[in-house]
């Protein structure tokens, strides 16, 4: 099976140039330049992560800060940064190892061909969705807006999970009702508004968000 790699630096060339560069190794690359679009190639399970630390906005120490308790794959951080300290604060975050710019294309695949040898965390792996500033955790059941978790019932979490893994698709309450509860639920598809309105309270108090939109005479939709 093709191993996947996701390259996550603001610098267009160098993503260009790795993505040449291991596609040509064997790789599928996925390259991005920013954190929001990092987070959102999550839900495709790449099998290790080539992080910069010095991007604006979302840095690569808080990216990986975020995300390093809902991916088991190794994070490699690219970066320009030499001091002992940085090396630590990487590492103290999650990351798996410190490559310094500029480096040799040899010895990043060396350290990448490595890491995939040694990597036994795959059975850690947790289905992830991210989309509106939250990290949905399919596999424990858990929503996180930045590294705070938003507690749920069980309910809600079946609720907002369907609706997060349909991104812009209108679903109505008997079919959310259905996709719930299941064909033989005893209740009333009415219920569906009461959990929503709470789902929503909750995500616009932790995050300043409603990413569940009313399609007014139709349903609801998560926007995506």
């Amino acid at each position: 099976m093709t191993q996947k790699i996701l390259v996550v630096d603001d610098e267009p060339m160098l993503t260009d140039l790795l993505d040449a560069h291991l596609t040509q190794r064997g790789y599928l690359v996925w390259k991005v330049n920013n954190a929001e679009d990092a987070l959102a190639k999550l839900t495709l399970k790449p099998d290790l992560i080539l992080l910069d630390i010095g991007m604006p906005g979302i840095d690569g120490l808080q990216l990986c800060q975020t995300i390093r308790s809902h991916v088991g794959c190794p994070i490699l951080f690219l970066t320009a940064r030499i001091t002992e300290q940085d090396k630590i604060d990487g590492l103290a975050v999650g990351g798996d190892d410190y490559i310094t710019k500029p480096f040799s294309l040899r010895e990043l695949t060396a350290r990448i061909e490595a890491h995939l040898r040694r990597e036994v965390r795959g059975s850690q792996t947790s289905e992830v969705v991210a989309a509106q500033g939250l990290l949905i955790n399919r596999s424990q059941r858990k929503v996180f807006a930045g590294n705070r978790e938003i507690a749920f019932s069980k309910r809600e979490f079946d609720i907002l999970d369907f609706l997060a893994s349909h991104p812009n698709q209108v679903f109505d309450r008997e079919r959310i009702y259905t996709a719930v509860w299941g064909i033989d639920g005893q209740g009333d598809a009415g219920v569906v508004k009461e959990h929503v309105r709470k789902i929503r309270q909750k995500l616009l108090k932790a995050c300043g968000s409603e990413p569940i939109e009313t399609v007014w005479g139709m349903g609801y939709r998560w926007k995506a």
